[in-house]
C-alpha cells in the first residue's frame, strides 16, 4: 500500500468571500510559503483544501509551529494519504485506532463514484477496528476519540484524528498596510498582532529620546518586532529621534499637558511617515481609561492632530489582564516587562491632565518654537530597518 504523511490545511473566514475569494487565497498561499522559507516541501492546492507534502517528517514540529502562526489558516491536521481503496483505508486506519474507550469514524465522501455511502464506509471501517480491538466500543454521539476519513475526487483519501488550531483571522496583506506606534510596553505589540490578524500588513514606528533613554530600550522594541514577525512577516521599523522635541515640550509647555502634546506630535510624525510609505492607517495600543492619555477626552485631543488617516485602536475595550494574557500567548510578555524605559516615561509629570481641552492643548503646543521644522527633521532622519523572522 502506497501511503505517506501530509499536513492538511484548512482556511477560515475566506469561505465567506464572494467573487474576490481568489485574491484572499493567493495572499494566504503566498504567506504560507513565506512562513516555510528554508524548508523543503511540496504545496498542493485542491478545491477548498491545501496540503503540504514531501516534507521531512523529522521537522514536522517545525512545520506545525510555523503554520499555526499564519493568519488565515483555521486549523491543520497531520494526515495519512492513501490511494482510495477500501483495503487501503482499512490498513491505514489501524494507525489511528485508540487503545481504549469509545470512538467514531467520520467519513466525508467527495468522490461519488464509490459504491458505498459515507455512513456505510464509516460503519465498515468502524467494524474493522472492532475486529482488531474487541475492548473498544462505538459511540456515534459522544465518542472519546474520533477518526476522520476525507475521500477526495482526486482518487486519494486522507485519514487523521487531531485538528490543531491555527491563528485564524485573515491573511496578512489582504487589508492594506498600517503603521503601528510601537513602544516597549505590553499594549502596542498586542495591538499590532490583533490588526495583523485582521489582514493588515504591519509597519512600525518607535520614538527614542537618547540619551534620556538607553540603547537597551531600543533593542527591546526591535526584539518585540521580531516576535511579531512570526505572525506578521517582515516588519519595516522606523526609529525616530524624539529628544529635541521632548526637551522643547518640557521647556515651553505646561507640565500637566506634556503627555497630551507629546502624543499629538507623535501621531503627526507617524502620519507623515505613513503617507510616505503607503500606510493607510495608524495603529495604537490605547485601552480606554487605562492611563491619563487614554481617556475619551485625551484620545479626542490626540486624534485632532491626525489630518486624514484613521487611527485603529484594537485594544480599546480590553482590560490589562486580557492584554497581558495575549502578550504571553504571542511570546512578547517577557520582553515587555524588561525594565528599560522608553521616551513616554521621560519628563513624566506628577499630575497629567485627564480631561484636556483641545483649545488649551493647541495653545500650549503653539508655544514650541520651530516645531514644524523639528517634526520634518524627525521624519527625514528616521532610521529605517527591516525586521525579519528568526527562522
Amino acid at each position: 500500500m502506497e501511503e505517506k504523511k501530509v499536513i492538511l490545511l484548512r482556511y477560515g473566514e475566506i469561505f465567506l468571500k464572494g467573487k474576490n475569494k481568489n485574491i484572499f487565497e493567493r495572499r494566504l498561499i503566498e504567506n504560507i510559503k513565506t512562513a516555510l522559507t528554508g524548508l523543503e516541501f511540496k504545496f498542493i492546492r485542491t478545491q477548498n483544501r491545501y496540503y503540504i507534502e514531501d516534507y521531512d517528517e523529522n521537522l514536522q514540529d517545525t512545520f506545525i509551529d510555523r503554520l499555526t502562526k499564519v493568519f488565515g489558516l483555521h486549523s491543520l491536521s497531520v494526515a495519512t494519504k492513501v490511494k482510495t481503496d477500501y483495503e487501503n483505508l482499512k490498513k491505514a486506519i489501524i494507525e489511528y485506532m485508540p487503545e481504549e474507550g469509545t470512538f467514531r469514524v467520520s467519513v466525508k465522501r467527495a468522490d461519488k463514484s464509490l459504491d458505498m455511502t459515507s455512513p456505510q464506509i464509516g460503519a465498515m471501517l468502524g467494524g474493522y477496528i472492532l475486529s482488531k480491538n474487541k475492548s473498544l466500543s462505538v459511540d456515534l454521539y459522544y465518542p472519546q476519540s474520533e477518526i476522520f476519513v476525507d475521500i477526495r475526487e482526486s482518487g486519494y483519501s486522507y485519514l487523521f484524528r487531531d485538528k490543531i488550531d491555527c491563528a485564524q483571522g485573515m491573511p496578512v496583506g489582504s487589508a492594506g498596510r498600517g503603521l503601528l506606534l510601537l513602544s516597549g510596553g505590553f499594549d502596542s505589540p498586542v495591538a499590532g498582532y490583533r490588526m495583523a490578524r485582521r489582514g493588515m500588513e504591519i509597519y512600525a514606528v518607535h520614538f527614542h529620546s537618547y540619551p534620556h533613554t538607553s540603547e537597551l530600550a531600543q533593542q527591546k522594541v526591535i526584539d518585540l518586532a521580531g516576535k511579531l514577525t512570526k505572525y506578521c512577516g517582515n516588519i519595516k521599523l522606523f526609529v525616530v529621534r524624539f529628544t529635541e522635541i521632548q526637551q522643547a515640550i518640557h521647556e515651553f509647555c505646561r507640565e500637566d499637558f506634556m503627555i497630551t502634546i507629546m502624543r499629538r506630535i507623535m501621531v503627526e510624525i507617524a502620519e507623515k511617515l505613513a503617507n510616505k510609505n503607503g500606510c493607510a492607517a495608524l495603529i495604537t495600543g490605547e485601552s480606554l481609561g487605562q492611563v491619563a492619555s487614554q481617556t475619551t477626552q485625551s484620545i479626542t485631543v490626540t486624534n485632532e492632530a491626525v489630518k486624514l488617516l484613521p487611527v485603529f485602536r484594537p485594544l480599546i475595550g480590553m482590560d490589562k489582564y486580557e492584554i497581558m494574557d495575549t502578550a504571553a500567548a504571542i511570546d512578547t510578555y517577557d520582553i515587555s516587562q524588561l525594565p528599560y524605559e522608553d521616551c513616554c516615561t521621560v519628563f513624566l509629570p506628577k499630575n497629567p491632565v485627564i480631561k484636556p481641552s483641545l483649545d488649551v492643548a493647541k495653545k500650549e503646543q503653539a508655544k514650541i518654537e520651530n516645531l514644524e521644522n523639528m517634526i520634518d527633521i524627525a521624519v527625514d532622519t528616521a532610521e529605517v530597518m527591516t525586521i525579519t523572522p528568526d527562522c
